[in-house]
């Protein structure tokens, strides 16, 4: 059996140790019960279903399993026959009749469960599925989504935005929280949550969102892995997330039906002069329109249903809010390093060309692979253009790595010597990245005439105000390096890109300077 991703694994681990049974974690996962089952039996033995100990870990639960084997990929013995199966099912006949008219007419021997894999992955129209209205108890379940209002004003912008409207409604007594913003990013989608569960002063056991980018990885029916910053918020605030299958509406109606009330409800045939008045407004109608209607489902008011039986039903909300660790995917370029915002991190140097998951705290970095184990972490930068460099992130054995960031470059000139250091600080006052190469090749001349001449040289070319790796480099092939510097240059001869000696003694016998 294949190993499953080591988020799910621990999301069945929680929610075991949360009080949910196999039947149910299977259904909110959509995972067979005896993988749930074998991975319970996993837990058992190694102790993490103790809610007295912490929750395991990711790097944990990664040395235990192992590394994930990708199993090989055996085509369907139902291939060949793909197009009379298809045929057969757009005419309407069974599948059962399907496989016996195989084993009869085309000589398949394949089993009735391999025609019914092979169906379930066709992407064939079917016939609408009817559903039954679910009823939830008091503070069990809560379901949040996100609708277009139309442009609002975005005082902090100072322009006319693309506005949304985001909805909390709690399923027993369809009370509700909602605010205008202005993006469906993961901080705006974490920062709701707190605030809906401060609304409410508790916080509900499940919450069903819609498939949003913020929210789920991978938008599939059978793989929920939840956004890694969305799932740490659920295990901090204790609550499940059983993610609404795609397409398919009927599992979230109350939050969709909550999110059409306040458009056509409140945002109709209204004008707001921004976001922020919208909201007031909004606040003020939540309570004193909203919530004292009578519900066409409950025919109860969702504010007193809530105050009389679902506020009390909630988790207590904990001492401190969720602090956001944004989570981004970034790719290790050839020179060791991601860059995040505007600054550079170093990454091992094995990692280079694959992509990392990357943790943005509020005053660290923690990288992972794409099996979760933690690879480095870095104090967060806050300079722009800042760069946090590792020596041991490069490999020892290609030191053309060591020469790719201006840091590394300063740190190896002020070892050459005070003169050089200037000249490579000098050089990088002005243009960073476009310096870099002159930096380089600069320092790349100590390999050839060595520290104390290139220090000299730096030491003359600083003199007369010309410090660029040209002058340099003729300084050194001219020997003039290893002449004394007068205690001033001339007056005359005190102008950019000019030395000690007059122009025409430049022009010598280059081999004998080079002896």
């Amino acid at each position: 059996m294949e190993r499953k991703h080591v988020n799910i694994i621990r999301e069945i681990i929680y929610r075991i140790r949360a009080g949910e049974s196999e039947r149910q974690i299977g259904t909110n996962l959509g995972l067979s019960r005896p993988t749930v089952h074998k991975y319970k039996l996993l837990a058992e033995e190694k102790g993490y279903l103790d809610v007295t100990r912490a929750m395991v870990e990711e790097e944990e639960l990664l040395r235990e399993l192992g590394p994930a084997a990708k199993p090989p990929k055996i085509p369907s013995s139902i291939e060949p026959h793909r197009d009379y199966v298809i045929s057969m099912l757009e005419a309407g006949v069974e599948m059962m009749a399907i496989w016996q008219r195989l084993r009869d007419e085309h000589g398949y021997r394949g089993s009735y469960s391999s025609l019914r894999r092979f169906v379930s992955r066709l992407d064939l129209e079917k016939e609408p599925e009817s559903f039954t209205r679910v009823h939830t108890a008091a503070g069990e379940e809560m379901q949040v989504d996100f609708g277009y209002v139309g442009k609002l004003y975005d005082p902090k912008s100072g322009r006319i935005r693309n506005a949304y409207v985001f909805v909390g409604t709690l399923g027993y007594s369809r009370h509700q929280y909602a605010e205008i913003v202005f993006d469906q990013k993961i901080p705006t989608w974490i920062a709701l949550h707190r605030r809906t569960f401060e609304y409410f002063g508790g916080i509900p056991k499940v919450i069903v969102p819609d498939n949003l980018k913020a929210a789920v990885k991978k938008v599939l029916i059978y793989d929920p892995i939840l956004g890694e910053a969305y799932r740490r918020m659920a295990q901090y605030y204790g609550f499940l997330v059983n993610p609404t299958r795609p397409r398919t509406p009927e599992h979230k109606g109350k939050v969709e039906n909550g999110v059409h009330y306040v458009q056509r409800n409140f945002m109709a045939g209204r004008t707001f002069e921004s976001a922020d008045s919208a909201n007031q407004h909004l606040k003020h109608w939540i309570i004193e329109i909203a919530g004292v209607r009578q519900h066409g489902t409950t025919h109860q008011a969702p504010l007193a249903l809530f105050n009389q039986h679902e506020k009390q039903a909630l988790i207590p909300l904990p001492k401190e809010a969720y602090v956001l660790n944004e989570v981004r995917m970034a790719k290790v370029h050839k020179d060791c390093h991601i860059q995040v915002g505007s600054c550079y991190y170093s990454i091992p140097y094995r990692y280079v060309s694959k992509k990392v998951s990357v943790h943005i705290g509020e005053k660290m970095l923690e990288v992972y692979d794409e099996q979760q184990n933690l690879v480095c972490t870095h104090v967060l930068l806050t300079k722009k253009g800042a760069w946090s460099t590792r020596n041991e992130h490069y490999p020892t054995h290609k030191a053309e790595y060591l020469m790719q960031t201006p840091q590394y470059c300063l740190k190896t000139a002020k070892q050459i010597g005070p003169a050089t250091h200037t000249v490579v600080s000098l050089l990088f006052s002005e243009k960073p990245l476009y310096q870099l190469r002159s930096v380089q090749a600069i320092l790349r001349l100590e390999k050839t005439v060595g520290n104390k001449r290139l220090e000299d040289a730096c030491k003359r070319a600083l003199f007369y105000g010309d410090y660029h790796y040209r002058r340099i480099k003729e300084i050194l092939n001219a020997a003039l390096d290893r002449e004394a510097l007068p205690e001033s240059p001339p007056k005359e001869e005190r102008q950019p890109h000019l030395f000690a000696r007059k122009s025409r003694e430049f022009f010598i016998n280059w081999e004998e300077a080079s002896k």
